[in-house]
């Protein structure tokens, strides 16, 4: 069994990964946006898809962050006891 800190490790670890992972979903859709912005339709469609695929990431994004943050609270009150207030 993993100890405390090897488990706030992970979880930190894995919490940077995420953020990275949306910071670059996010980065390559404005780059394939500028790169479509002079042709009308084809424009107008990048743009709807972009709002679609940043709320989807973002959601993403924060259901696994909070996965994360109850699998951290879970170790602790396991290092901790269930007399953690946490």
């Amino acid at each position: 069994m993993p100890s405390y800190s090897e488990v706030q490790r992970a979880v930190r670890v894995e919490k940077v990964r995420l953020w990275f992972a949306w910071l670059a979903g996010n980065v390559i859709m404005l780059i394939i946006a500028n790169a479509t912005k002079n042709i009308a339709v084809v424009s107008v469609v990048t743009q709807v898809l972009m709002v679609v695929v940043f709320v989807g990431l973002t959601v993403a994004l924060f259901r696994m962050t909070g996965a994360l943050n109850r699998r951290a609270t879970d170790a602790r009150r396991e290092v901790l006891g269930d007399d953690y207030p946490g």
